[in-house]
């Protein structure tokens, strides 16, 4: 009797464990790495749906985008998770960038305001995440202040990461340049813009999600 009350409890422990909260990935990175375009593809890709706008102009994703139950499979796995889309991460958010952008002075003060906000907001919500997307845009030099102060916050934390070099379908994309700036994490090459080498990237997000 004292057995079966046992395995009646340990298959009720396990079962609960098994229905934890879906996992929360979240896309990181600099203003115009790519982010959003990437949200895009992974919800057109497996919800047939858009996520977010984008643009040339730095700072277009300025609040926090959820895109609940994202249900993934790859080579006979399946994930489910809520994908966290975050405005960029910049060290200095000047409201005269958005001038030389064609916008006019109180669009591009509001702009910088909901920009700063933004950042404030995507650094608390890093307490939230079980796993991040470092979005990088590989025409760029990885070497920046705004890289190392994720990667730095990201570490920690000791949340697991897989950092994504976007646009390689630039001309100027330099993936290896992105792999010996951050060797301790695997670094998978996409374009999110043409969807190219996307199964790669859904294999590499198994593996650190898994």
């Amino acid at each position: 009797m004292i057995n079966a009350f046992k395995k009646m409890l340990n298959k009720w422990f396990r079962n609960i464990f098994r229905k934890k909260k879906h996992v929360k990935i979240g896309l990181y990175g600099p203003p115009n790495g790519g982010k959003t375009t990437l949200a895009n593809r992974i919800c057109e890709d497996w919800l047939g749906e858009s996520m977010g706008s984008v643009s040339s102009v730095a700072h277009e994703t300025r609040e926090i985008q959820i895109k609940e139950e994202v249900h993934i499979k790859s080579k006979g796995k399946e994930l489910t998770f809520n994908l966290v889309d975050t405005p960029g991460i910049a060290t200095r958010i000047d409201y005269e960038d958005f001038l030389k952008a064609g916008m006019k002075e109180k669009e591009a003060k509001k702009r910088a305001k909901e920009a700063t906000k933004g950042v404030i907001d995507a650094i608390k919500w890093l307490d939230d995440m079980d796993v991040v997307i470092v979005v990088l845009d590989s025409t760029v030099d990885p070497y920046t202040q705004v890289n190392i102060t994720i990667i730095g916050n990201l570490e920690a934390r000791k949340i697991p990461v897989l950092v994504v070099a976007n646009k390689i379908d630039l001309k100027k994309s330099n993936l290896k340049k992105i792999q010996a700036a951050f060797p301790q994490y695997n670094v998978v090459g996409i374009s999110a813009k043409y969807g190219n080498n996307m199964e790669d990237f859904y294999e590499a997000l198994f593996e650190v999600a898994g």
